[in-house]
């Protein structure tokens, strides 16, 4: 039986069409902590930016957050992340995992209790997300 092979340092992403929250995750320490807020144009993120955090963090995976539906619908939005991912995949040698984050954003601006702007909310989103998957490989 191959070996199961725990990632150590993990990068998260909360994908939204005008921006995309960033957390870093240790699985050594079991936490999450929130980065940056990456800009996009309908949904398309600066590539070169991305790769500089992958280039500077030197990730062991990627979590992506699926916004999936209580009734499970096929969203616009659930389309373009799942498109994210599948660039995600192509352009790094990584594994890219994926877990569902419905009202992650909400979560997070409930966290941020003086709520002072979406971009800072953004990367606490991703924050929950990771650790909503770190949470998954030790439970």
């Amino acid at each position: 039986m191959p070996e199961v092979v725990i990632p150590s340092l993990v990068l998260g992403f909360d994908f939204g069409m005008r921006r995309i929250g960033v957390a870093v995750g240790q699985t050594v320490t079991r936490s999450a902590s929130p980065l940056k807020t990456l800009h996009c144009i309908r949904g398309n993120p600066d590539w070169s930016e991305v790769s500089q955090i992958v280039f500077d963090w030197k990730p062991d995976a990627l979590v992506v957050g699926l916004p999936i539906p209580a009734d499970n619908t096929e969203t616009s939005l659930l389309k373009a992340v799942r498109q994210f991912v599948q660039k995600l995949t192509d352009r790094y040698p990584l594994p890219v995992h994926t877990v569902n984050e419905f009202l992650s954003s909400w979560e997070a601006e409930l966290t941020i209790l003086d709520r002072r702007s979406k971009q800072e909310t953004d990367p606490v989103a991703a924050q929950i997300i990771l650790q909503t998957w770190l949470n998954g490989l030790f439970s």
